[in-house]
């Protein structure tokens, strides 16, 4: 996996879900670019406590969105543009010509986004729909892989058991600064209390990510 395309909706997005598989490739060799379509901007947390309002809320979560790609190793960072909680109702051509565009530029081994359906937000189901369909109408032969997240109620009795598994244990030091960055969305020392990344619990709670290869015969 040299090249990789991350294609997620939100900042915060990565930080659970993926920043530690991303920073063990990056440190294995890989270049990737993550593709975050909004900043957030109509989040309702603001910090804790508050420290933003709905006017300076997209800037900080830009910044929080640099300080975790920074933390992970991301090479390039693109931020889209589309607006937070709409992207379920975007003009799917535009939508679909956007992320067609990066796959043609970055010629992925892998794209890493949502399971359409099973990952609870509007904004992360519509990305990781988008996704497949732009891959789904690529030639069998050119399609990259497409690794889904999910983690909707019940959505394993759907989907099955993840096939994919990274162990990130050894990338807990990255995964807790890139949840740690999204200070104005998550209360960092309510998840880690006074645990640093060498910790026994954390270790277990935050070492595995999991993963669902895409299987494209449900959208030929």
């Amino acid at each position: 996996m040299d090249r990789i395309l991350v294609v997620l909706p939100h900042p915060d997005d990565e930080a659970f879900t993926m920043s530690g598989t991303l920073a063990q490739l990056i440190d294995q060799g890989a270049h990737v670019t993550y593709a975050c379509l909004t900043l957030g901007e109509m989040a309702r947390n603001m910090g804790f406590p508050p420290f933003a309002s709905r006017v300076t809320l997209p800037q900080i979560r830009r910044g929080e969105l640099e300080e975790s790609s920074a933390a992970i190793g991301i090479q390039d960072l693109r931020m889209l543009g589309f607006h937070d909680k709409t992207i379920e109702f975007e003009d799917k051509v535009f939508l679909d010509e956007h992320i067609h565009a990066l796959i043609e530029e970055v010629k992925p081994d892998v794209i890493f986004t949502f399971y359409p359906g099973y990952s609870v937000h509007p904004d992360h189901d519509a990305t990781g729909e988008a996704v497949v369909r732009t891959v789904g109408r690529l030639p069998e032969e050119e399609r990259p892989p497409v690794y889904c997240s999910a983690f909707s109620r019940n959505h394993e009795q759907f989907i099955g058991k993840p096939d994919i598994s990274f162990d990130v244990r050894d990338y807990l030091k990255n995964k807790m600064a890139s949840i740690r960055a999204h200070r104005s969305q998550f209360h960092a020392s309510e998840i880690f209390g006074d645990k640093d990344h060498t910790d026994k619990e954390l270790r277990e709670r935050f070492g595995t990510e999991r993963f669902w290869t895409y299987k494209f015969e449900k959208w030929n």
